[in-house]
């Protein structure tokens, strides 16, 4: 048993150099997934290939496959992902699962990095010191998610626990979000992936839909991403991921 042509034509596309032993073992297996994953769900929508792969290595961090991420990056990097969005994405999943999960996944980021002949480490991305972070994350936090809904949050935070929305402001988008290499569309796009992957985070789905909205990219580009997202993360978290779009991004 084989993937189709249309299916096998896209892993040799991404994979030129890969010999998969699950072929040899679990030919049926490799068979159902590669036809829907290579090529039924690569049919739905117009997402383009650097993107969809670098939400599909966002989401497998945030699933914990290591496997399965270190031959994705491959796919990315052959595909032209560079080597600084693959560390930004990287970086940026520190904010969102917390340096226990995400430690793994950069030190297979640098190995990969380094067989492939990249110099390490990168030109810095930052743009903000010790002094500026929480102004200007503040500032980015405002612009991507909305001063209203900044406020409110503020508001509604118990005074014992307002030290996270300083937090919030000064690091997750002061140390992260203000950093080059990626844009905001595309962060919040991966940030997205991170929480409908990681599973859980329903009110910060919701939340991170609506922040996809703010800056461009609108329902049908959301339904696309997590479309592409299926048959890495499963159809529970996808499905509940759809039900957050059409909670916030009315039909």
């Amino acid at each position: 048993m084989a993937p189709n042509p249309q299916a096998q034509k896209t892993h040799d596309e991404l994979f030129p150099d890969l010999v998969s032993t699950l072929s040899q073992t679990d030919p049926e297996l490799i068979e159902l997934f590669d036809n829907f994953a290579f090529d039924e769900v690569l049919r739905h929508g117009n997402v383009d290939v650097k993107t969809r792969l670098m939400v599909q290595l966002a989401a497998l961090i945030a699933c914990q496959a290591a496997t399965e991420f270190r031959v994705m990056l491959g796919a990315a990097l052959t595909a032209g992902v560079s080597p600084v969005e693959v560390k930004e994405l990287v970086y940026q999943a520190v904010a969102y699962l917390g340096i226990g999960k995400v430690i793994d996944f950069l030190g297979i980021t640098n190995k990969v990095l380094v067989e492939r002949g990249v110099a390490l480490p990168l030109a810095g991305q930052s743009t903000t010191t010790p002094e500026n972070r929480a102004e200007k994350g503040l500032a980015i936090q405002k612009e991507i998610v909305g001063a209203a809904a900044i406020e409110r949050m503020a508001q509604n935070m118990p005074s014992d626990q307002s030290h996270l929305c300083d937090w919030l402001a000064d690091n997750c988008f002061g140390d992260y979000y203000t950093r080059t290499g990626l844009d905001a569309k595309m962060r919040e796009l991966i940030t997205l992936s991170l929480l409908v992957a990681h599973g859980g985070c329903d009110a910060q789905v919701r939340g991170h839909v609506g922040a996809n909205l703010h800056v461009g990219n609108d329902r049908a580009r959301l339904i696309e991403i997590v479309t592409q997202l299926l048959p890495f993360i499963g159809y529970p978290r996808t499905l509940n991921a759809m039900q957050a779009i059409n909670d916030v991004a009315k039909p």
